[in-house]
């Protein structure tokens, strides 16, 4: 049988990208514009598992099919330095005409006058440590006879590496305002990229097209399924086809993890059936926990995930003035967290005072291993139709003992 089509590994190019054809244009066109076309500066955000690291390699593919270069950097303390000593120097070793000059230090003719030479010393032009601006500067010029550019792309951009960035976007800056050949695009957690966003230093990057990556329509999803699967050799029934998608939720990375999975239900089989997808969608459920939702809850305060547990009672959206009676709090207080979620990506406003989960199959692995832990009540939680353990029900009061603990510790300011 024909090896597994699908890749559910971050930031892996899928064999098949699709529902975002959008961004890419906007990105290509706006290289073949020319300096000046406002998607030569792009972020990418969106929760985990929703593809930005997908659309940085689209993105860069597209440059390096126009004879672009492409810098591609994860942003981390020190990707500044690296980028002026390592990476650029490289580049305009390879491409600049003048990167090796060489000087005559000496010459030498036999007797009968025949034979003679030079002794030449070569002498690197570029001095070891330039600055990142200079290089950038000599990296364009050496191709703009070939009417290329270069494109740097930045992934998880977040605040740790602060100073780095604004080296970086003001190095950026200044190729924009000169018309250089230059493109820009970087990815990252919305409430990382809004950290960055607000440091008065780069407001360069507010100007940037800012894209939020969502769900991806079901068409869109069993095209992504179809084809790799034909591709190698099986096929998938019209009703099998159908839970598959259904199942993704639209999530990019759950298209990946779903179709992994129906593969390998019964790989012996040319035929993917209804039953195959089925098990597939649940096995796939239960993996997006370990994979998605654990890392998406970490940096989370305890509030914040005390809210979330409070949320999982409920089979839809979520009630604010319930949450806050099951946290024993304040509607005005809780309502802090929600903005705090909502601007994580984890959770979404639906009408007026309603939320819900944005991540698939969160409510269901909260209730399953993070809820009892988050209120405090692990033998006490109520067992669902399910056999699952509940969050705890309204006037539970460890919540408000949580919320009231962490609002009166000293680093907390209400944001």
């Amino acid at each position: 049988m024909a090896q597994n089509p699908f890749t559910p590994t971050f930031g892996v190019t899928p064999p098949m990208l699709v529902g975002r054809d959008e961004e890419i244009s906007t990105f290509a066109d706006a290289l073949d514009d020319g300096p000046g076309a406002p998607g030569r500066a792009m972020l990418f955000t969106g929760a985990r598992g929703s593809g930005k690291t997908v659309m940085l390699n689209a993105v860069e593919d597209a440059a390096a099919r126009r004879g672009w270069l492409v810098i591609s950097e994860t942003t981390r303390p020190g990707v500044a330095d690296e980028l002026t000593k390592t990476v650029l120097p490289g580049l305009l070793s390879e491409h600049h005409p003048g990167a090796v000059q060489s000087h005559v230090t000496g010459a030498n003719a036999s007797a009968a006058g025949f034979g003679g030479g030079v002794t030449r010393q070569r002498v690197e032009r570029f001095p070891v440590e330039p600055s990142l601006r200079s290089e950038v500067e000599a990296l364009t010029d050496a191709l703009r006879p070939h009417q290329t550019g270069v494109l740097i792309s930045l992934d998880e951009v977040h605040t740790a590496a602060l100073q780095d960035l604004r080296q970086i976007t003001q190095a950026v800056q200044h190729a924009f305002r000169e018309g250089r050949e230059l493109a820009f695009v970087a990815a990252g957690l919305p409430s990382a990229v809004q950290d960055v966003l607000n440091d008065e230093v780069m407001t360069f990057l507010r100007r940037a097209e800012r894209f939020t990556l969502g769900a991806v329509s079901v068409d869109d999803v069993k095209q992504a399924l179809l084809r790799p699967i034909e591709a190698s050799g099986r096929t998938i029934t019209p009703a099998a086809l159908m839970v598959a998608a259904e199942g993704t939720k639209g999530y990019p990375f759950l298209v990946q993890l779903v179709g992994h999975q129906v593969w390998n239900v019964d790989r012996g089989s040319r035929e993917i059936t209804e039953e195959h997808a089925r098990v597939g969608v649940e096995k796939a459920a239960r993996r997006v926990g370990r994979l998605v939702h654990e890392p998406a809850l970490v940096g989370l305060s305890t509030v914040d995930r005390t809210f979330l547990a409070a949320m999982a009672v409920d089979d839809g959206p979520s009630r604010m003035s319930a949450i806050a009676d099951r946290l024993g709090a304040d509607t005005n207080y809780v309502s802090q967290y929600r903005l705090r979620l909502i601007a994580a990506e984890l959770i979404e406003a639906t009408a007026h005072g309603r939320v819900d989960f944005t991540l698939p199959y969160l409510r269901d692995y909260l209730r399953k291993h993070v809820a009892a832990v988050a209120l405090g009540e692990d033998s006490a939680l109520p067992r669902g139709s399910d056999g699952d353990r509940r969050a705890l029900p309204p006037g539970g009061t460890n919540g408000a003992e949580t919320v009231k603990a962490e609002a009166d510790s000293p680093e907390h300011d209400g944001q």
